[in-house]
């Protein structure tokens, strides 16, 4: 029986809040480093503001996003990296937005875990506000959740919630998408942040362990490699946006990979046709590939095989898009054109992925 007269603490439970105060001290500062034109740069209250006018909007059309990073976080865990964590989970939703057309204004994170470790959290909230700066939006405010005995000492999970706005009647995709519009490839870094379940599945039947090299890139380890943060394709995509008006449609390519994330920015008797002699892939996948013995079509429905955002163009405009995309940083590819489909398959493969190691 507790002794009445030394009663019970939340510390004794497990839960620290001098070290929840703590990380929001470490964290104030990169905070501060995201401020930006309409939002308020400091945290602690009870909720984060955001002027939607002086952020220059008159008459704003508000998008929303929402993600998680996956199971990538476990790899994370067991290789000791986390420090691509958190610009990992500011791109799964901010790029979600500029397929919209929609320009990131404020994100907020939800970071959950058995023990508080202030320093350690800091640094995954570092690659959050490093997303934040990269993406041009806010970090406004979070949530920091201690949870003893719903996940074990050194476990976490964090999701992220994004907001953005555009310019009613701005919003993509264009209604005017047709049969003959060019499909471009914008590269991505590596896995991103989809289909983790069957890398680790695909690691831990290959016997390597996360700080072994890397077969597919011997300069790195394993873990290293695997855990390359998400591309941000959010300054680059706004900008051919805005200075071409000739990019009628974005797709993230997530979960599903190209197969299933395509057909959502198409008109629904409208397919494209890919050609994937023109795709350049990256070790990565070729290594996942061989030593999962995975079949092409599966490879492109799971993952991004080499690219990460898709746009569609006007076709007298493809060259200017390209340009301004690789001004903003990106490696561009012509893959192929938006087609006139019937039934289910709304996405025509020609040729074959190169995974040739």
């Amino acid at each position: 029986m507790t002794d009445p007269k030394k009663g019970l603490t939340y510390a004794d439970a497990g839960v620290d809040i001098d070290a929840g105060n703590r990380l929001v001290d470490l964290i104030k500062p990169m905070v501060r480093a995201t401020a930006r034109a309409g939002a308020d740069s400091e945290i602690g209250g009870f909720g984060g503001l955001f002027d939607l006018k002086a952020a220059g909007f008159k008459d704003p059309v508000l998008v929303a996003a929402t993600d998680g990073v996956g199971t990538k976080v476990k790899i994370a865990i067991e290789a000791g990296v986390h420090d691509g964590i958190g610009i990992d989970l500011v791109a799964m939703s901010v790029n979600d937005l500029v397929v919209q057309g929609a320009e990131p204004l404020f994100f907020l994170d939800y970071f959950a875990c058995g023990k508080l470790d202030p320093e350690a959290v800091a640094a995954i909230i570092a690659g959050v506000a490093k997303g934040c700066r990269e993406s041009g939006c806010a970090l406004i405010g979070g949530e920091t959740a201690e949870m003893p005995g719903l996940y074990k000492d050194g476990d976490y999970d964090l999701a992220g919630f994004a907001v953005g706005a555009a310019e009613r009647g701005t919003l993509l995709p264009t209604k005017d998408i047709a049969a003959g519009d060019a499909v471009i490839g914008l590269a991505s870094s590596g896995v991103h942040s989809n289909g983790f379940s069957l890398v680790r599945k695909i690691v831990e039947n290959s016997g390597l362990a996360y700080s072994a090299q890397a077969p597919f890139l011997p300069i790195m380890t394993l873990g290293g490699a695997l855990l390359t943060p998400t591309r941000l394709y959010v300054k680059s995509c706004l900008r051919a946006i805005r200075e071409t008006g000739a990019v009628k449609g974005l797709a993230h390519i997530t979960g599903g990979g190209f197969t299933d994330n395509i057909p959502r920015v198409l008109p629904k008797d409208l397919g494209v046709r890919i050609d994937l002699n023109a795709l350049t892939v990256l070790p990565v996948f070729k290594w996942l590939a061989e030593q999962g013995g995975i079949a092409e079509l599966e490879l492109l429905r799971t993952f991004n095989c080499g690219i990460g955002m898709i746009a569609i163009v006007k076709p007298d405009a493809v060259q200017a898009v390209m340009d301004i995309l690789r001004e903003g940083g990106e490696v561009v590819t012509l893959l192929g054109e938006v087609i006139a489909t019937e039934g289910e398959e709304r996405v025509i493969y020609d040729g074959h992925l190169d995974l040739t190691l």
